[in-house]
């Protein structure tokens, strides 16, 4: 009886979604404001339906309901509680459904923060959503149906969650990136009800803003904790491999960082409104692709779910209605949305210009390389891109971009006279190169491409340092000053802080990471990177639903000083009967020394893989800095008294037009 509820929540739900699509749109085009007013009922009836339908189904999790297909086929009743609930999501029709709930709490979430915003711009936005809360909801009802059961015998018990995902990352990792993929969805919105209503004004950019800075906000955590989660989980010690999903999280990302920017100039100054909207659509369009490459079964990844081909017929189906309709929309309204400001070859807005054309050609690139194998595969050819051509393409992109954004916080709207921008560039080279070059010579071991890596960090943290110093000046002391600055410029300061520390990161792991392959027995000691690991046993261990065997490995520094003992895992799960490798991993700040376990090679004996990872925590670090910056920028107040300012004005903007209508007085007739 629960999963008969939660289907028919799912389906209320459903219908729910086409009455938002219809009857607020329509009601925005007839002026109608009692059927523009039923958005926000819709849209949270429509929440809680599919609320319900995914409370549901995580019910039958727990109470190991293996009558139900979808509960038989990711779950066990040897399976700890907390494993049952992130099975929810742990296969491609939970997913789904929790893509559902999201896209749905998101248009909730419009409709009960926007109360200062126009009536009519509400309705149009909550009715794109829920345009695109149909196509997935249909996609789910009619392919990816999670209440299935069995009929009329089930299972005694289900096959087990894939033990991958019996991990903590999993209870975390994808709803953080389902809320960044979805979250774009409302800049998406935005972008096309402003289409419709013909207001591109940098009303609209202002009002889209916020809400894209927390879409990338969650983005960038999802991010960061599925690299972490490859990191220790997968156990080879790798963060970033370049795979074709990984690659589908990152485009989006890259795509919501340029219309960040993009949002910024469109409300400061007015322009760029033409690709604002085109970078909302592209960027939505990206987080439907990376579905897609999900989805659809074309690629073989340890992150994509296996499905059969109609599912990923009706993905592309949906990809193409989205991205065609949007763009035949801004085709047929591009004449309102030409900018008429200028703006200098010196001021902001142009290398902000810079920036957002250098993240989309990173962004094409990336696509480039994820999608040129599938279709030489399509068309006979066997093609493989790899991480040569990313390396090497970002190895030249990144350096320039950031060079960009270092010169580029001193620039002020409108104009700023060219001999202040180049005065600064003496101090920040001549503070970075040296330590750019300082810090190969402390790592023993010269390379080019760390003092690259290194010079750009430094120069993006001098200069935005420098900047900090010169805004911070008060009577009463730099650090009231500081505080006094807005939360917005702090976020800036954080996110850019964030990005030169996940470079330190990125280029010391990639060029420093010492790696050995030994064979252990107790009583054997390997050295690696000054550090002694010394095999001390190994012995069985028995988990709730897996068998393994657990070695203990103390390390010792220099001195011959215990760091720590570290428990390496290789695991048996009884009822997939798969295997898995659990690592041992000592943390720090500066390093971390990383054990896993290969094969036995001989009695009592293992071949064992030992690391030295130099600054690997960085790259999460940074992640969190720009995470936190991108909130912080939200909570600024200036949004709230913009929005409200900006909600004033177009309400007596279409007053005005109203009265000017009854009247009989239009911009025709006073000619």
């Amino acid at each position: 009886m629960i999963a008969e509820l939660g289907h028919y929540a799912l389906i209320l739900g459903f219908c729910f979604a086409i009455l938002l699509s219809t009857i607020p749109l329509v009601g925005a085009w007839m002026g109608d404001r009692v059927w523009m007013r039923l958005s926000r009922p819709l849209a949270g009836g429509q929440f809680i339906l599919v609320l319900g339908s995914f409370c549901a189904l995580s019910l039958n999790f727990l109470l190991d309901d293996f009558s139900v297909q979808y509960v038989a086929g990711n779950s066990n009743s040897l399976l700890p509680w907390y494993y049952k609930i992130s099975a929810v999501w742990g296969g491609h029709e939970g997913s789904l459904l929790l893509w559902a709930l999201i896209l749905t709490g998101w248009t909730a979430a419009v409709a009960k923060f926007s109360k200062s915003l126009p009536l009519d711009m509400v309705a149009r936005v909550l009715g794109v959503m829920g345009l695109v809360n149909i196509g997935f909801m249909l996609f789910i009802l009619m392919t990816s149906n999670p209440f299935l059961r069995y009929l009329p015998s089930s299972p005694q018990d289900g096959a087990d969650l894939n033990p991958l995902l019996q991990d903590f990352g999993l209870i975390v990792h994808p709803p953080m990136l389902y809320m960044g993929y979805v979250g774009f969805s409302v800049a998406f919105a935005f972008a096309v009800a402003a289409l419709l209503g013909g207001r591109l004004d940098a009303a609209w950019a202002r009002w889209s803003r916020p809400w894209t800075t927390v879409a990338w906000s969650f983005q960038t955590l999802g991010i960061a904790l599925g690299s972490w989660w490859a990191y220790y989980e997968l156990g080879w010690g790798g963060w970033w491999f370049w795979d074709p999903v990984e690659n589908a999280s990152l485009m989006p990302w890259l795509a919501g960082t340029a219309l960040m920017h993009s949002l910024a100039v469109t409300e400061k100054r007015g322009v760029f409104k033409s690709w604002t909207v085109l970078l909302a659509i592209f960027t939505f369009s990206l987080s439907l692709l990376g579905t897609f490459l999900v989805r659809s079964g074309i690629l073989t990844s340890v992150h994509a779910f296996a499905s059969d081909p109609e599912r990923g017929s009706f993905v592309l189906a949906l990809l193409i209605v989205t991205i065609g309709g949007s763009l035949l929309l801004y085709a047929l309204r591009a004449p309102v949305v030409k900018s008429h400001i200028g703006f200098s070859e010196r001021s902001r807005e142009i290398f902000l210009l810079l920036n957002n054309i250098l993240l989309m050609v990173a962004t094409l690139t990336v696509l480039g390389g994820t999608m040129f194998p599938l279709i030489a595969e399509y068309a006979g050819y066997e093609v493989s891109v790899g991480a040569p051509y990313f390396n090497l393409m970002f190895g030249f992109l990144a350096p320039v971009l950031v060079l960009i954004m270092g010169v580029g916080i001193y620039s002020h709207w409108k104009d700023t006279p060219a001999g202040t921008l180049l005065r600064k560039v003496p101090p920040l080279a001549v503070i970075s190169l040296p330590l750019a070059l300082v810090v190969p010579w402390l790592m023993g071991s010269f390379e080019w491409m760390v003092v690259v890596g290194m010079f750009i960090a430094v120069w993006l943290t001098v200069a935005t340092a420098l900047d900090v110093w010169a805004k911070s000046a008060s009577r009463k002391g730099r650090l009231q000053g500081w505080l006094k600055t807005s939360r917005s410029y702090k976020g800036m300061v954080l996110g850019h802080l964030g990005l030169a520390v996940t470079i330190v990161g990125a280029t010391l792991v990639s060029h420093y990471t010492v790696e050995k392959d030994v064979r252990m027995a107790p009583g054997t000691v390997a050295e690696v990177a000054g550090y002694q690991f010394k095999f001390l046993s190994v012995g069985r261990k028995q988990g709730p639903n897996y068998v393994g065997d657990k070695a203990d490995i103390q390390i010792l520094d220099g001195d011959g000083d215990v760091v720590t003992t570290l428990h390496p895992e290789k695991r048996r799960y009884v009822v997939s009967d798969n295997v898995m490798t659990e690592a041992g991993i000592s943390p720090g700040l500066l390093r971390d020394l990383y054990v896993s376990l290969g094969e036995p090679v001989g009695e009592q004996a293992w071949a064992v893989r030992l690391q030295y990872k130099p600054f690997v925590r960085w790259l999460w670090l940074g992640a969190i800095l720009m995470t936190w910056g991108g909130l912080l920028a939200v909570a600024d107040r200036r949004y709230r008294m913009l929005r409200k300012a900006s909600s004033e004005k177009h309400s007596v903007d279409i007053q005005a037009q109203e009265n000017r209508s009854a009247t009989g007085v239009t911009a025709g007739g006073a000619e």
